[in-house]
């Protein structure tokens, strides 16, 4: 009698990969740090966390500019955070995600803040543009459907409320239906009324039409059929959840009544910044805040009829976190909502589906064949298959030079999670897809950096031979292999009968791959009869 085989041992668990980090986020009204053990399967484990009021928010909103006072400031403030990043052992760049947003970005002297920061700290501070904050935004708000999973199937409205701006998104079944960066913020809206010098009794009303006008437009654009749970992200909205839910720290999400919120709303605005501080032991520039803040808010949950709001443990910097775990955020669930955000604005401008997806699909197995030559990341296999998914909805406005008018509509439209870099890079790979090879005399081109223009170049000829090889828009070029033969890249098409038209596409189509890549494309075509046959079966 024989043994029973023996299983085969179970595949060891992947390292962990455990180690430090520190995240910086350089707001309107402060500075703060967290300082968290990370690995590569996603962990965080928070260690410490760090925050210091400035005057960012109130110098670029009122003068435009950093004044020289607050540079100082923000410089020993991060002299401080990078003596206790030193303690953790972070001492490496690659250790450190640092960011600042519309206080930094809309400032006149934005470089010299971020030159000084960096020669006197060493620490590399990036102004994110609002893409990049949505994304962050999106990144946290992952927390709450972990936390309460049933909300994948509904909509979800997560709001963001900073000094500078308001992020706004929109998830119905899990994807982002609508995101959008507002500039109304706290700060802004507290130094309206110090502008206009409105006397206490009246700062309620005129906050109220000011947010009014903001709700009413964000209502106009927002597709929404059903009543949105609305998530509040902000750290004004934790000083809420914590005054009104005495037992928030024991749960990871707050669940503020409407009601009561207006109620201590009301009863905040009328107060004095000197009163808010002594009442509830907060820095000057978050009393100045937290008042319009919690107001917006209130707006919000009256026009979406929200009885109640969520509020998350999870905040900005919990994105930056979970992004330094994933090392990049191209990928998985990130990835998947460009991608639907992609395909919905494709389908706005009835886009074909199925011609769009198949130059896609054949653009990402070029770019992957083609990796050794192009040694792009896959950062740009993603940015590839957004501009195929988009290169024709410029037929929505002209046939006549479409490939120009979906550069246009790309360059004004919102796409989620892509920088404004990334999406010219878009805008261009997909107005090249046909006729003219970029050229000196196109502005957006000449306006990217060198690198970027080769990479445009680099894509475009990949998209021009997957669109050549889906000229008739029937799909039919599906079963294909590569290969280098000396001097050419061969493309063997099976089981098509004629490819007549996709050869005469590809000689219009080519010269910018044979000029970018060295080789030409030689299409070659192979039938079986029976399908097996090419398996050797």
């Amino acid at each position: 009698m024989n043994p029973e085989p023996v299983p085969p041992p179970e595949s060891p668990t992947p390292p962990r990969n455990v180690r430090m980090a520190a995240v910086v986020d350089i707001g309107a009204t402060a500075i703060h740090m967290e300082i968290a053990e990370i690995d590569d399967q996603g962990g965080v484990r928070k260690l410490d966390s760090l925050s210091q009021g400035v005057q960012l928010g109130k110098d670029t909103f009122t003068r435009g500019r950093i004044q020289q006072t607050t540079i100082q400031e923000c410089v020993d403030i991060l002299k401080g955070f990078r003596r206790v990043m030193e303690e953790y052992g972070i001492t490496q760049p690659e250790q450190i995600r640092a960011v600042a947003t519309s206080s930094v970005r809309e400032a006149q002297n934005r470089d010299t803040f971020l030159d000084r920061i960096y020669i006197t700290t060493r620490i590399n501070v990036r102004a994110i543009d609002e893409a990049e904050e949505n994304r962050l935004t999106f990144m946290a708000a992952q927390t709450v459907l972990a936390d309460e999973p049933e909300l994948k199937t509904g909509s979800l409205l997560v709001a963001d409320v900073g000094g500078g701006s308001t992020e706004l998104i929109l998830l119905q079944e899990g994807h982002i239906a609508f995101s959008d960066s507002y500039r109304l913020g706290s700060l802004r809206m507290r130094e309206t009324l110090e502008t206009h010098r409105a006397p206490t009794e009246r700062v309620r009303t005129i906050l109220g039409q000011h947010i009014q006008r903001l709700v009413e437009q964000v209502v106009r654009n927002l597709p929404v059929s059903t009543v949105p749970v609305l998530v509040a992200m902000s750290g004004d909205a934790h000083f809420a959840a914590a005054q009104l839910c005495p037992d928030w720290s024991e749960r990871k999400t707050a669940r503020l009544d409407y009601k009561t919120l207006a109620g201590f709303t009301d009863k905040l605005l009328p107060m004095t910044v000197a009163k808010i501080v002594g009442k509830y032991q907060l820095t000057y520039q978050e009393a100045e805040t937290v008042g319009p803040a919690l107001l917006v808010y209130q707006h919000l949950a009256r026009a979406f009829k929200a009885e109640h709001i969520l509020v998350p443990k999870a905040s900005f910097r919990d994105g930056l976190l979970k992004e330094m775990t994933l090392h990049g955020y191209w990928t998985g669930s990130f990835a998947e909502q460009v991608r639907h955000s992609a395909i919905a604005l494709a389908d706005k401008y009835n886009v074909d589906a199925a011609h769009a997806a198949h130059v896609a699909d054949l653009s990402v197995r070029l770019f992957r064949e083609l990796q050794p030559e192009h040694q792009l990341d896959h950062r740009y296999e993603l940015l590839l298959e957004v501009a195929a998914r988009l290169h024709e909805m410029g037929g929505f406005i002209s046939s006549r030079s479409h490939h120009k008018h979906s550069l246009y509509v790309i360059l004004h439209s919102d796409l989620f999670g892509l920088t404004r870099e990334e999406q010219t890079i878009v805008a261009l790979v997909a107005r090249y897809h046909r006729r003219a090879l970029p050229a000196a005399t196109h502005p957006e081109y000449m306006a990217l950096n060198r690198d970027d223009r080769i990479t445009v170049s680099k894509m475009a000829a990949l998209i021009r031979v997957a669109d050549a090889l889906e000229r008739n828009h029937l799909q039919q070029v599906r079963d294909l292999d590569f290969s280098r033969e000396p001097g050419q890249f061969v493309i063997t098409v099976h089981n098509v009968e004629d490819l007549t038209l996709e050869r005469l596409a590809l000689k219009e189509k080519g010269a910018l791959f044979e000029e970018v890549y060295g080789m030409p494309v030689v299409l070659k075509e192979e039938r079986f009869a029976d399908p097996e046959a090419r398996d050797g079966a």
